[in-house]
Formats: structure tokens, sequence, C-alpha cells
């Protein structure tokens, strides 16, 4: 029964975190570049209204289910962590709480929470702006790398078992 456990946390953690990666890849490769290029109270209204958005879409049981299946996969590697493909579970399961969850709560939701109490308008508006654009988005390639990087460790704990 362990066993079935393990391998569909393995496989919805490999799927989940791969399917997030690719999201932060996209706002990392071209959405905030878009964003910063277009008028100033466009791009921060535009933002603050995906903000709002993301936590009433799919996205939210994805991130949050994926966040609990990969804490559960590094407590259970840890339980067995003799066992082939424990390592990387492990890995995986810590480097995707940390470098994506703890990272979106303590930097990205800061950010987000910042920019949204912004005027768009308001003289602050410039700076707060031109510094959500580097450091969200410096925040985020931290995601999309964490999360790729679990997908991989996922996939070879996958193969090791």
């Amino acid at each position: 029964m362990r066993q079935i456990l393990t391998s569909g946390l393995l496989w919805f953690s490999a799927l989940g975190c791969g399917l997030l990666a690719g999201l932060y890849f996209a706002f990392s490769a071209f959405v905030m570049t878009a964003l910063g290029r277009i008028d100033q109270a466009a791009g921060i209204s535009a933002m603050n209204a995906i903000n709002v958005d993301i936590v009433r879409s799919p996205f939210m049981p994805v991130f949050l289910g994926t966040t609990l299946s990969c804490a559960v996969l590094v407590v259970l590697g840890g339980l067995r962590w003799q066992e082939p493909g424990a390592i990387a579970m492990i890995c995986g399961g810590g480097l995707y709480v940390v470098g994506m969850f703890v990272v979106t709560v303590v930097f990205n939701v800061p950010l987000n929470d910042q920019l949204a109490a912004t005027d768009p308008v308001g003289t602050s508006a410039t700076s707060v702006w031109a510094r959500y654009l580097t450091d969200w988005t410096f925040w985020n390639h931290v995601r999309t790398i964490a999360s790729l990087a679990a997908t991989a460790l996922f996939i070879v704990a996958i193969a090791g078992r």
C-alpha cells in the first residue's frame, strides 16, 4: 500500500512541479517583460488583476496540492532513505517546498501585496513598479528553477524505483 501511495505521490508531484515550472517560466520569459514595456499604470493594473484571478483559479489547488505532496514525499523518503530513489525524492520535495513555496510566501506574495496597495498613477508607483519588475522576476526565476529541478528529481526517483 505504501508503495502505491509513494508512486502516486511521485507522479502527481512530478506533473504538478512540471506544470508550475512551465507557468513560472512563461512569466519569467515574456509576461513580465511585456508588462514592463507597456504603460506603467496599465502594467500595474494588469499584474494586480492577474494576482486577484490566480487565487480563484485552478492554479491554487495545483499549487497547494503539489506543495503538500512534495512535503509528504520528503517525510516518506526520510523514513526509507536507503531505498532506491529515496534521496532524489527527498531532494526534489525539499527543493520544491523551499525553492517554490517558501520563496512564494516570503518574497513574491509580499511584493504582490505592496503592488496591490500602490496607486498605479501615484508618485511612488514608478519606484514600486521598477522594483517589482526586477525583484518579483528574480524570485520567479528561482521558483522556475526549483520547480523544474524538482520535476527532474522526481523523474529520477520514479526511474530508480
